[in-house]
């Protein structure tokens, strides 16, 4: 089983800074882990809510570290400072607007401000890169409705081969 490329980044000022621990970034790689059966490199990175910074970050996990899936949590709301999705659009290949459709529908199943949250997933060469909301409920909720996808879309774009623990059921077609 080969080993799966992973980066995780969370972007927050406050966490950045040091003023509160970043629990969003832990409660992705715990619950990646626990779908994703192949051993796992993580790549973890805390950084200030600038567009420029998680942009060159997002590159760099791309085409440096060859992630095959890159995570963002944070920066994903109406606020001012939050800019992740655009940051995610401009290094993107292709834009992937289902998964943002289906996070906001399964979190609009536990809060009506769901409507406000803006992630999207994209593709850069050979990473998906996945926007996630900021807090640990919503990322486990999120995931849990996206994860079924994510190893047949990394399959397509040239990616590692994701094997599914018993917690989570992936959808492949039958003839891949």
């Amino acid at each position: 089983m080969e080993k799966i490329k992973i980066g995780i980044i969370t972007t927050s000022d406050r966490a950045s800074k040091g003023i509160y621990e970043d629990i969003s970034g832990k409660a992705i790689q715990e619950v990646l882990e626990s779908y994703i059966k192949n051993p796992c490199e993580f790549s973890y990175h805390l950084i200030e809510d600038e567009q420029v910074e998680i942009e060159k970050t997002l590159k760099f996990l791309a085409d440096e570290q060859e992630c095959d899936l890159i995570v963002t949590t944070g920066g994903t709301g109406p606020a001012p400072r939050d800019v992740t999705p655009e940051a995610t659009i401009n290094v993107c290949d292709k834009i992937l607007p289902g998964f943002g459709e289906l996070m906001r529908q399964k979190s609009l199943q536990y809060v009506p401000t769901a409507i406000l949250s803006r992630q999207i997933a994209g593709i850069r060469k050979k990473s998906l890169i996945v926007n996630l909301p900021g807090k640990p409920k919503s990322i486990q909720e999120c995931l849990e409705a996206v994860f079924p996808a994510i190893p047949y879309c990394i399959d397509l774009i040239g990616g590692r081969y994701i094997y599914a623990t018993e917690n989570i059921k992936i959808f492949r077609p039958k003839s891949s």
